[in-house]
């Protein structure tokens, strides 16, 4: 499985053109009437491709799977009514792979690309290449990815939008004494970024100017390995933060809604792994203007499709923009449950011309809904990767419960990719209720031999703080650092 976070080199330009390429789409977005799709090829693997198989499914539409070598015998593609092989195990050589890619579209004669979430999901040329290939791709515009991939341009555009933003650099920082001089002025701690990615890579923290000077340098280092983009910007570091993002749709014909927020404040590494909804740290006054600021930022970009609008809250309730995320998130369960709306197939139908059919007053919130990761990972050693086979495979069910996933008895989870085994996600009431179902769940949840999360998501549920909302982004290492 992919990691959720961006892959891909994209292609540079100035901050200025990006911010001009945005007002631009803005004003020349023009409807474009199509037929539903008949074919549709899922560029991913695990629990998002059969996801989206099971959405096309109801839709009527023909899937076409793609695999490496490494899943020829997952179970999962049985589901898809074609499945192409297209490399080796490792993704640089399968899944990351948009020569290989657009070949089996071509091939299985398909009208669009589902990126899924990981892999190509964010990356602008693969969009592009695509779409040059007559094959529509299931998101935003190349331009708009571009755009919004680039977190110095997109904070700028956010500035533009009447969306508040995290003090610091206007763009990205070239130079060391630059970084001194800012951090001086805006005042540490401060947070270095990488310009390009997520994930948390090329992200580094500085108490002082040496260690500023220090972490920079790293942070670039980082980032260049992981995105081949070594551009970093700084911003003043909201300590003991809660991460709160709004799920945002819009249509090609100027049509923009905002399906309320997501709390997603326990993470690891700035690896999510608990979220909800509705967030229970924020007032109704500031969950109205969150929702609304996310709705401004992407209709300055012209964006349409399904995406994300990230934003980091203090202990104030002070919100700042943080990144918009261009694809479906992992944790978009969580706002199918409380709204009763089902985001792929919009993904789909958009990408196909129609218009909106969903308005704002018509959004509902109703009840509380949970999700958890199951990893395979031994949160006793670092969270380290545990692949193997599964011998014992017993998922929870009942009432209010939806569990996502690829994985089952005599599944191999692979070295090779991302270690969701699948998402335990509940709907209740309210969020008491919610907690309960979820405890109830983990309770019953058996997997057998490889480690997973379970046993720390456990704690959690019974930890007083989480129970209490009384929590912050470093909550997790706080509580295995004090067992």
């Amino acid at each position: 499985m992919a990691s959720d976070k961006q892959s891909g080199k994209q292609p540079k330009s100035t901050l200025a053109n990006r911010i001009g390429d945005a007002l631009s789409l803005k004003n020349a977005r023009q409807p474009v009437m199509k037929r539903m799709f008949s074919k549709i090829l899922v560029a991913n693997r695990g629990e998002i491709a059969l996801r989206i198989f099971r959405a096309c499914r109801e839709l009527g539409i023909g899937t076409v799977a793609v695999f490496s070598e490494a899943d020829r015998d997952a179970p999962y593609l049985k589901l898809a009514d074609e499945a192409v092989c297209i490399g080796p195990p490792a993704p640089a050589q399968s899944y990351l792979r948009a020569d290989r890619i657009i070949a089996a579209a071509e091939v299985a004669n398909v009208d669009a690309i589902h990126p899924g979430y990981g892999f190509l999901a964010e990356n602008a040329t693969f969009a592009e290449q695509c779409r040059a290939s007559k094959i529509e791709f299931i998101g935003p515009a190349a331009d708009t990815i571009r755009l919004l991939g680039d977190k110095a341009a997109a904070k700028k555009l956010a500035k533009k939008s009447r969306v508040k933003t995290v003090p610091g650099s206007e763009g990205v920082v070239d130079e060391d004494d630059e970084a001194v001089r800012l951090a001086a002025e805006i005042g540490y701690p401060v947070m270095i970024k990488a310009a390009a990615g997520g994930g948390g890579r090329g992200m580094r923290i500085a108490h002082n100017e040496a260690t500023l000077r220090t972490q920079i340098r790293n942070a670039r280092t980082e980032a260049e390995n992981a995105f081949k983009d070594g551009r970093v910007y700084i911003e003043k570091l909201v300590e003991q933060p809660r991460h709160v993002e709004v799920q945002v749709l819009a249509d090609q014909h100027g049509n923009t809604i905002h399906l309320w927020e997501r709390d997603c404040t326990l993470q690891r590494r700035h690896q999510k792994l608990v979220e909800e909804s509705p967030s229970p740290a924020i007032s109704d006054k500031t969950r109205e203007e969150l929702c609304k600021s996310a709705v401004r930022l992407v209709e300055a970009a012209g964006y349409y499709s399904a995406g994300t609008v990230e934003f980091i809250v203090d202990k104030s309730g002070a919100f700042y923009f943080l990144e918009v995320n261009t694809r479906i998130q992992v944790e978009h369960p969580v706002t199918e449950l409380v709204t009763g709306i089902d985001l792929i197939k919009w993904m789909i139908r958009i990408a196909a011309g129609e218009k909106l059919t969903l308005r704002q007053k018509d959004i509902p919130r109703n009840g509380a809904a949970i999700e958890v990761r199951i990893n395979a990972e031994d949160p006793q050693h670092g969270f380290r990767p545990c692949p193997g086979k599964i011998a014992e495979f017993r998922p929870p069910g009942g009432y209010g419960v939806r569990f996502d996933s690829h994985a089952c008895a005599g599944y191999t989870i692979s070295p090779y990719y991302d270690s969701l085994v699948g998402k335990l996600i509940v709907h209740a009431k309210d969020r008491e209720e919610a907690i309960r179902r979820m405890r109830r769940c983990l309770e019953e949840f058996h997997i057998e031999p490889v480690k997973t999360t379970i046993p720390l998501l456990k704690q959690i549920f019974e930890h007083s703080d989480f129970m209490n909302s009384n929590i912050d982004t470093g909550f997790i290492e706080r509580m295995m650092q004090q067992k």
